[in-house]
């Protein structure tokens, strides 16, 4: 039985128009490395210091925070003239698991800086609907490792993996799910990662959005 789901942000229960990435390129083409899409699409929903280092192939800390620095000031920028919001059903989806005694905790490649803003622009119903929120500088790892995952087990108090559905619209985000041998780990196609993409890393489930999870774990409760 689930009973913790951990939940991407960007792109899987947020909408934010894919500004992370669009802000993440102009940071490093600024810094003189132009990406390639592909090489962009490979650092989808890892941690933003992590990527920002290997794209730019920066290795000094205090480069590295300076670009990051740079990231999150044009991040809000352009949250502050497209707002996020949250995707269709995901308001509906969170309010039935958390019904159904199921935690629901929201797992990030954001730091505090750009995680705090972004939920405070939300609506409460949506913020509201959380058990907690992690963030991959609060663990010390980034995906593909599962040390979210784990943090968010240890917050709503459950031990079994077994219990544990995770969802996201990258590829990391599903190989962070099957290094936690989560008992489903979910992907969703309300990113920018393709679902040849996602099957290809291996996901239990593919659906549209998180709208579909509590429906998801009502037909695997029916054929138990």
């Amino acid at each position: 039985m689930i009973r913790l789901a951990a939940l991407d942000i960007a792109g899987t229960t947020v909408d934010e128009g894919g500004a992370v990435y669009r802000v993440l390129a102009d940071i490093v083409a600024g810094a003189g490395n132009p990406p390639s899409e592909a090489a962009i699409r490979r650092w989808m929903g890892a941690d933003k210091r992590e990527a920002l280092a290997a794209l730019t192939g920066r290795s000094a800390p205090s480069e590295v925070e300076e670009l990051h620095d740079a990231f999150v000031a044009a991040l809000a920028d352009a949250y502050a003239a497209a707002p996020p919001r949250p995707l269709p059903g995901v308001l509906r989806a969170c309010a039935t698991l958390r019904a159904a005694g199921v935690a629901v905790v929201l797992t990030t490649g954001f730091d505090r800086q750009v995680t705090d803003p972004l939920l405070a622009a939300l609506p409460g119903k949506f913020t509201g609907a959380l058990d907690a929120v992690v963030c991959a500088e609060e663990v010390g790892a980034g995906r593909p490792a599962p040390a979210m995952v784990h943090r968010a087990m240890a917050l709503a108090g459950v031990d079994d993996p077994a219990a544990v559905l995770t969802a996201g619209d990258t590829v990391l985000d599903v190989e962070a799910g099957r290094n936690a041998r989560a008992g489903r780990v979910v992907a969703v196609l309300t990113g920018a990662q393709t679902r040849t993409e996602l099957i290809a890393a291996g996901p239990t489930n593919i659906v549209d959005g998180v709208a579909d999870l509590p429906g998801l774990l009502t037909l695997a409760a029916r054929t138990r």
